[in-house]
């Protein structure tokens, strides 16, 4: 078999998401490279996240339900003291609240109301889908969006290093968490608000983020497996 039909086979890729691409971004590319249709990614990843990303590629895409499925490990930092309409970055920090009352302890003793089996409301501005249309779509319009809250498992959430105003944790959980969602609660529980200022995903299930490849990498081995296939 030439090198690159095995991707018309079925492959597995871990990447190394890079900040400011949508897990769609890296979809396209990777399409473009191999030249097939059939390729598609297992979990999104905000853009302005960064770490794995499993892509699947020809009959492996039937894998994809199976790999979102998988416990999800995450790091990052919250910022506390203020709030985003986004719950992240993408908007600007508003409501300003003083946190010099705030103290270690209490920001590590927080983390247990956030752990186990808990209920989640996501972000309004998140690719959800109602009436067919991701929600996000009338979240920018100013349009009113109401989203259920929903059972996911938080396996474990530590407080990693307090740097005030910001907070570096970790945090392994189940499919349909949402990192954003848990900033904004975090932040809400401990009376200051709170919102996502970085996020990297580091493990899917048994895939670490430390065998992926970086697509700038993984372009010149294409071209490298084209150039010898003539």
């Amino acid at each position: 078999m030439q090198p690159i039909l095995k991707f018309l086979e079925g492959q597995m890729l871990l990447f190394d998401k890079p900040m400011e691409w949508t897990s769609f971004d890296v979809v396209r590319k990777v399409r473009n490279l191999i030249k097939i249709p059939k390729v598609g990614h297992a979990g999104t990843l905000d853009h302005l996240a960064t770490g794995l990303l499993i892509v699947c590629t020809g009959k492996f895409t039937k894998k994809i339900n199976e790999y979102m499925g998988m416990e999800k490990e995450y790091t990052g930092t919250f910022t506390l003291g203020a709030i985003t309409p986004t719950y992240d970055l993408e908007s600007e920090p508003q409501d300003q609240k003083d946190i010099s009352h705030l103290t270690e302890e209490a920001v590590h003793a927080a983390t247990a109301q956030f752990t186990g089996n808990i209920m989640q409301t996501p972000p309004i501005h998140s690719a959800i889908k109602q009436d067919g249309k991701p929600v996000y779509i009338a979240a920018r319009k100013g349009i009113d969006v109401k989203l259920e809250p929903r059972p996911v498992t938080i396996y474990s959430f530590s407080i990693e290093k307090i740097e005030w105003p910001v907070i570096h944790f970790r945090v392994v959980c189940s499919t349909g968490t949402y990192i954003r969602s848990l900033a904004n609660d975090f932040g809400a529980a401990l009376g200051v608000g709170g919102y996502m200022s970085s996020l990297r995903r580091t493990r899917i299930g048994e895939f670490s983020v430390d065998d992926a490849i970086p697509l700038d990498v993984f372009e010149v081995e294409i071209k490298q497996l084209r150039a010898s296939e003539g």
